[in-house]
C-alpha cells in the first residue's frame, strides 16, 4: 500500500485503509493499533517538520514493514529519548521504538520501521 499525504485528513483515510488491510489480513487487534500509533507519529512529524508532505508505504510480508519520508531529507536521532512528563513533545520517536522491532533510516527510503505481526 502506498500513499503521498499531504494533511491530516488524508493521514486519516489512509489510516483506515491501512488498519482495515492489516486486520483483514488476520493481525490481532493490539498490533494493528500498534500500527496505527507508528503510521500516525511518523506521518504527522513529516507533515510537520518534514516539507509539508509524506510518502507512505506499508507492506505485510514476514513483518510489518512502514516506510515514511518527507519531501526533505529528515534524519532523525538513532536514540530516542522520553521527554519529561511535563513537556508537551518529545515521545513519538520513543513510543515507535517502543513499539516496533527494529527502525532505521535512509535517504532513499526515509525512517523503515519493522513490527512483528
Amino acid at each position: 500500500m502506498r500513499f503521498e499525504i499531504d494533511n491530516f485528513p488524508a493521514l486519516r483515510e489512509a489510516l483506515a485503509k491501512i488498519c482495515g488491510e492489516i486486520a483483514a489480513q488476520g493481525v490481532p487487534d493490539g498490533r494493528v493499533f500498534d500500527c496505527k500509533v507508528v503510521v500516525d507519529e511518523l506521518v504527522s512529524n513529516v507533515l510537520q517538520h518534514g516539507g509539508g508532505r509524506a510518502y507512505l508505504s506499508v507492506c505485510l510480508e514476514e513483518y510489518i514493514e512502514i516506510r515514511v519520508r518527507g519531501e526533505r531529507a529528515f534524519r532523525p536521532p538513532k536514540q530516542s529519548v522520553c521527554s519529561p512528563v511535563d513537556e508537551e513533545r518529545g515521545r513519538g520517536l520513543y513510543l515507535v521504538d517502543a513499539l516496533s522491532f527494529r527502525r532505521t533510516y535512509s535517504e532513499k527510503d526515509g525512517i523503515v520501521v519493522l513490527l512483528s505481526k
